[in-house]
């Protein structure tokens, strides 16, 4: 088949579309791989045996008022407000795009492409897709229990009596979940989250739910980043809400290179000396923490962060980034705090190789905020998660993923989210040194033996594409 992937302009999103692509290929399938030129720079690298199967095409983003003219994704923007901004650029850029690739090829040698693989965000994709007669999948990046949450595409489309009208809404289980749950928001969450992801904003004029909600209900199949394995209650429940197949594809996390390649330096990025202070720790003692690249974490946050690693007492190796500001700076820390630390905690400042971090034997513990592509690469080495939620579907992924006993979250103030810095390090002494974290260990180890499991998560690929072959085009 020749296939079209359509990711949005998030290293999340962007990183693990990339790494779909690559899987698609290693199956004998032609992928044709949408980004921008910066962003194809600095984030998609095809291995040279690929590069037959892989088309990377760029599409430059048209100039749009406040829009920082190098932003192309949302970690280049200063601030959330301008996130309108470059949604308006994306549909701006990429609709036409998509239709252009979509004509008959001229030459005959071109094979046209038999499926669109859409993001959310592109909900424009199916009718574009249905115009030239190519069916369109829907692929979310989000676990099935964060996607069912949201109920029918309807509902994220702000219709029926499952939408969520109000951030009240957001903090109650919907009534269509058929068993015991507590995957729903906190009230502080739900305040936050509400009006980014439920109102129309005033620039390109379409809600972040809607999107999703069209993206779904205009595609003939479903894929999930997810697997039987770890949620089938959810991923059953998906597919009687969506009343169309919904097949996890699995959860593709990325492969650290082998240790002893030439690639060795260039995959660091300058964190040799980090490597080489976990090769000196001993084995699941050390906490990383990161928390994305898409959260501005304010200097109270991140002070809270520092000052509850080092009450912690234990070995840590944190990927810092300053409060709103890009990948680089000295402020957020406490006075002193590095001179106070040094020898038992490393602070690493911008890119960082998180998936060989994550690999080392010797990191027992993951404080992260809990974006799916961070628990997937988590887990995929069994490694334990400490949770601190804070934007999106990070506070569904935490609830969810404390049922299924593989982390706890921290401790928060109910009504504005805060927290201090003795509710890091007691949930850290929690995972760590408690008897709580035996049993969260050994739930993180089961848990490695599918998110890790690169025959189960190829198998279910091969599911999805199967469904896809037989359903293609040019049947």
């Amino acid at each position: 088949m020749h296939v079209v992937l359509l990711p949005w302009l998030a290293f999340g999103h962007i990183i693990p579309f990339t790494e779909l692509a690559k899987r698609i290929a290693r199956q004998g399938h032609r992928v044709t791989l949408l980004s921008t030129p910066r962003n194809t720079r600095r984030l998609i690298h095809i291995p040279t045996d690929l590069a037959a199967l892989i088309r990377v095409v760029d599409v430059p983003l048209p100039r749009v008022e406040h829009l920082p003219e190098t932003a192309e994704a949302s970690i280049d923007l200063p601030s959330d407000d301008l996130r309108p901004y470059l949604r308006l650029a994306y549909d701006a850029a990429f609709a036409p795009a998509l239709s252009d690739l979509l004509q008959p090829p001229e030459s005959p040698s071109r094979r046209p492409p038999d499926w669109v693989l859409t993001d959310y965000a592109a909900y424009w994709a199916p009718d574009a897709a249905a115009r030239h007669g190519v069916p369109c999948a829907y692929v979310s990046l989000y676990c099935a229990a964060a996607l069912a949450f949201f109920g029918p595409p309807d509902a994220l489309m702000g219709r029926g009596r499952h939408a969520k009208a109000s951030p009240e809404d957001l903090t109650v289980v919907p009534d269509f979940v058929p068993f015991p749950t507590a995957v729903a928001y906190r009230g502080h969450e739900a305040r936050g989250i509400f009006a980014p992801v439920a109102v129309p904003d005033d620039v390109s004029g379409v809600a972040e739910l809607y999107r999703s909600g069209m993206s779904i209900a205009g595609s003939q199949v479903v894929g999930i980043r997810s697997s039987n394995e770890f949620e089938p209650e959810w991923l059953r429940l998906l597919g009687e809400l969506y009343q169309k197949p919904v097949i996890p594809v699995g959860l593709f996390p990325p492969l650290p290179p082998p240790p002893t390649t030439t690639q060795d330096v260039a995959v660091a990025g300058g964190h040799e000396a980090a490597l080489r202070w976990l090769d000196g720790q001993a084995p699941g003692s050390v906490v990383y923490a990161a928390f994305g690249s898409e959260a501005k974490l304010t200097a109270p946050q991140l002070e809270a962060i520092a000052l509850g690693l080092e009450a912690s007492g234990l070995p840590f190796l944190w990927a810092f980034r300053a409060p709103g500001a890009g990948d680089a700076g000295e402020g957020g820390l406490p006075e002193g705090f590095e001179e106070r630390v040094t020898g038992r905690g490393v602070v690493c400042r911008g890119w960082v190789p998180q998936v060989r971090f994550l690999a080392h034997g010797s990191v027992g513990a993951f404080l992260t905020h809990a974006g799916w592509n961070s628990v997937t690469e988590g887990l995929a080495r069994g490694v334990k998660l400490v949770m601190l939620p804070l934007m999106f579907d990070q506070g569904l992924n935490a609830r969810h993923l404390v049922e299924k006993k593989v982390g706890v979250e921290v401790a928060r103030d109910e009504e504005d989210g805060s927290f201090a810095p003795r509710d890091i390090a007691a949930a850290l002494r929690r995972v760590m040194v408690e008897d709580d974290g035996k049993e969260l260990g050994i739930k993180a180890r089961e848990a490695a033996r599918v998110f890790g499991n690169d025959e189960a998560n190829d198998r279910c690929l091969r599911d999805f594409l199967r469904y896809l072959s037989e359903h293609d085009s040019h049947q």
